[in-house]
């Protein structure tokens, strides 16, 4: 059998079936896909390659699904730091964004995040910003894989006027990336509180004629938002939304930092899906994801890193150890979200969760080849007893050597193949000059 590459590694970590860790094992890819997953003296025996690359310090996992972003924010970085989510969103962000936000701020700031995240082994993400098509001209261009957010606010932004126009751009970036292999999308309402009943509604009413057409959301993600509700609407969101028929298998919730008992079995029944972010929760003190008891209930968790405006870093790795250490500290059980758990959260949760799980989030044949390389021959991961634990207790994002999305070789020995990265750095280094001499003329 003859492929276009073939990566001979120390671990093939397949995250299919959960916590198998494949000693000695080969990775075959041809074109997009991948068509071997073997025993390095087998794959050496009977297949041939392009190209061979020996990895004997590596392990191979699937690409990482970031299943919450905010990308372009990532020019926001540091901007409004140790403030809670209401004043950091009212008094801070949304008034740069009104400033700052364009066509050329998003692509300037997808850049940057697409870089961070390559570097750091993520090779798909879901995001949710406006400009969504310039997201999805950066993101194909650059040949990584997203889920492109459609974005929905009841107030007037750079990106549209009024309801009318946000369903209308949103339709139209539709169309244009329908047929995309790369991008998809999903309708993005921002949350309960900034998209009213008619609004969703009617994306209800259409993403009912697109049955496969993800949902994402934030929700429940603080305590104001909740007495908000109760307020305005007399109930909770989630009692809310469920009204109004959203609560379902095509919803990806984010946050949901303050749930009941009843609450968690609403989402199990319904099959919805939840987006845990622990490290923009625990910096914006929003709460704590019930991670654990979702789990136990039955409901897939996804992990993402929010924007970087609010973590401040696009770093899966650093969500991973989070995640694990802070689910044992919530549910007071040091077994609580195992380190295998933890890994399948970060990649073939995120793809359930995006409606991806056929093509990515696990390497098996006939999936789609987006793997991270990371090498453990670190005397920070020495010794690699487990190597699953090593990944997710002690390596770090600057341990990923290699990444493939879609069978390209996008991060080639810690080099960018489709990104200018010094190019990034300076148009980055222009932006927070601009809005620094902007601040200072404003105080």
């Amino acid at each position: 059998m003859h492929v276009d590459t073939l990566i001979h590694a120390r671990w093939v970590i397949p995250v299919e079936p959960a916590g198998q860790v494949l000693a000695e094992h080969s990775v075959g890819i041809q074109q997009d896909r991948i068509v071997v997953v073997a025993p390095q003296n087998e794959a050496r025996a009977q297949v041939t390659a392009d190209e061979v690359l020996e990895m004997p310090g590596h392990a191979l996992i699937p690409g990482l699904v970031n299943a919450h972003t905010h990308a372009a924010m990532s020019l926001f970085r540091g901007l409004a730091d140790d403030l809670p989510l209401m004043s950091w969103l009212n008094d801070h962000i949304w008034p740069a964004e009104t400033r700052w936000v364009h066509e050329e701020f998003v692509a300037d700031g997808t850049r940057l995040a697409l870089a961070e995240m390559l570097r750091g082994g993520t090779t798909c993400f879901n995001d949710m910003y406006f400009f969504p098509d310039v997201t999805a001209r950066v993101v194909n261009q650059t040949g990584m894989r997203a889920v492109i957010g459609l974005i929905l606010i009841d107030f007037p932004t750079q990106w549209a006027s009024d309801a009318d126009d946000y369903f209308a751009k949103a339709a139209d970036v539709y169309d244009r990336l329908k047929n995309k292999p790369l991008t998809r999308t999903a309708f993005a309402p921002h949350s309960p509180y900034a998209v009213g009943d008619d609004s969703l509604n009617r994306m209800l009413r259409l993403a009912n004629e697109l049955p496969d057409m993800p949902i994402h959301m934030h929700v429940h993600e603080t305590r104001d938002e909740l007495k908000q509700s109760q307020e305005q609407h007399g109930k909770r969101p989630i009692a809310r939304l469920d009204q109004l028929g959203l609560i379902g298998p095509n919803l990806a919730a984010v946050h949901m930092t303050q749930l009941t008992d009843d609450e968690i079995t609403l989402f199990a029944e319904r099959g919805a899906q939840v987006v845990h972010c622990p490290e923009s929760n625990l910096k914006l003190a929003s709460g704590f994801c019930p991670v654990q008891k979702l789990l136990d209930a039955g409901i897939n968790v996804a992990l993402g890193t929010d924007g970087a405006a609010s973590n401040n870093d696009l770093d899966m790795f650093g969500e991973l150890r989070t995640a694990a250490l802070l689910t044992k500290g919530v549910a007071q059980d040091a077994s609580a979200l195992p380190a295998a758990a933890a890994l399948q959260m970060a990649t073939l949760n995120g793809a359930r969760a995006l409606g991806l799980a056929d093509d990515i989030g696990s390497l098996v044949v006939g999936k789609a080849a987006d793997i991270t390389a990371i090498d453990l021959d670190r005397p920070e991961t020495e010794p690699a007893y487990d190597p699953i634990s090593q990944i997710v207790y002690a390596a770090s994002r600057e341990q990923v050597t290699d990444v493939w999305v879609a069978g390209e070789h996008l991060l080639r020995e810690r080099n960018l193949t489709s990104l200018d990265l010094g190019e990034i750095s300076s148009t980055a280094t222009l932006w927070g000059e601009k809005i620094r001499a902007a601040d200072r003329a404003q105080s």
